[in-house]
């Protein structure tokens, strides 16, 4: 597998994108984009488990019942969440526009709303967006469309990477948005993610949501899981590879591209958490069953208190056992070892004496690592999220406004 220089979310052959100012909520920047793929794609999808579920979600998974979709439409500024009736109208009426002005089928469209929540979509600013995007679509598109999903993001978010199917050169592209209200099991974070692999919807399927479980949904900010996130992933086949199904050789590989572009997606989302400085990776090891493991590892990077003590450079190690023991996760304390960065900091559930002075520069990097050993099992897990600061308050205390 190969990471592609500046790769996008277009760069599997027959994707192209645009993004647009629709002035949806934001003056000055794009705020929606269309990702257009020339032929109809195998699709599947992920979305939140808060029951508060976004109109556009709802819309989306009656579009793809079918596993079939040509076209994502998406802005940013406003939700479109906790509008009941209204916001399905207004979800309806995305779509269908964006079908009419790409002269595709209505149902082939996967539609995402990301904002505040409780304000209806201005739908002639987003009309007349989409009509916009539509005739603005170019092979290169796919960086503006990642720009035009941003909120509080500071960065943006894509991604390619290519390998080898059936002797065919493969083709897998991403972008995300996601900053804030980010929390485990789906997180306000969108990711849309394309391929021009020729694969059985089964399969993709498969692949997908297994790969889902060890990367979007082991990610945490700030514990709240938002009423408005998806992962959405296109397959057009347009590789001309020969059509890949779970029991194909080539399958496991296509699989692992596709874990590894998932995986560094949400880890762009964790250190791109509001007000964020540090990226917080949490493995833990030694566990009975790999739920155990998750448990432990999303309880400990979705801590408060790991967090702020990541953020004030403090080894408070006591912190870390603290989450793993609240967390549901089976383990025996006495057995426990844990590690920030290679220094050890606690042997079978009790603290050593170590270099508090090493540990201090450690916390102080970009990426944090925290490694919790179990030391009862073979199973393992990794989670990622960032430490909390000041910022994060001020960016949420003022954030409707």
């Amino acid at each position: 597998m190969q990471i592609l220089e500046n790769g996008s979310v277009t760069s599997p052959r027959g994707f192209t994108a645009a993004a647009v100012a629709a002035e949806i909520k934001y003056t000055g920047r794009t705020d929606l984009a269309i990702v257009y793929s020339k032929v109809p794609a195998q699709a599947a999808a992920v979305y939140t488990l808060n029951r508060f579920k976004a109109a556009p979600l709802r819309e989306t998974e009656e579009n793809i019942s079918n596993g079939v979709a040509q076209a994502i439409v998406v802005n940013s500024g406003i939700a479109n969440a906790g509008m009941g009736a209204e916001g399905m109208r207004l979800a309806r009426e995305m779509s269908d526009c964006a079908a009419e002005a790409l002269d595709i089928a209505k149902d082939d469209v996967i539609v995402a709303s990301t904002g505040v929540i409780g304000m209806p979509l201005p739908m002639d600013r987003v009309k007349a967006g989409v009509q916009k995007a539509a005739k603005a679509l170019y092979p290169d598109g796919g960086h503006d469309a990642a720009k035009a999903i941003m909120t509080t993001d500071t960065v943006c978010k894509e991604m390619a990477v290519q390998l080898r199917i059936d002797g065919k050169l493969v083709t897998i592209g991403a972008m995300a948005k996601g900053s804030g209200m980010i929390h485990p099991n789906m997180a306000t974070m969108l990711g849309f993610i394309t391929t021009d692999v020729n694969i059985d919807n089964k399969a993709l399927q498969a692949a997908f949501k297994a790969n889902i479980d060890d990367s979007f949904n082991m990610v945490s900010v700030d514990g709240d899981t938002s009423t408005t996130d998806m992962v959405a992933i296109l397959a057009n086949g347009q590789a001309g590879n020969t059509l890949l199904t779970e029991g194909s050789p080539d399958f496991p590989a296509f699989k692992q591209a596709l874990r590894e572009i998932c995986i560094e997606m949400a880890q762009k989302i964790a250190g791109d958490g509001e007000g964020a400085t540090k990226l917080v990776e949490c493995t833990v090891t030694g566990a009975a069953t790999k739920e155990d493991a998750r448990l432990a590892a999303k309880a400990i990077i979705a801590s408060s208190l790991v967090k702020t003590a990541i953020y004030g450079n403090d080894a408070n190690w006591g912190r870390i056992a603290c989450a793993a023991g609240y967390s549901g996760a089976q383990f025996d304390p006495d057995k426990v070892n844990i590690f920030i960065g290679d220094v050890q900091v606690a042997q079978n559930g009790m603290g050593l004496e170590f270099d508090e002075a090493k540990a201090t520069e450690t916390l102080k990097q970009k990426k944090v690592n925290i490694l919790v050993k179990f030391n009862i099992g073979t199973e393992e897990a990794t989670a990622w999220g960032c430490d909390l600061t000041y910022d994060y308050v001020s960016i949420n205390a003022d954030y409707r406004s």
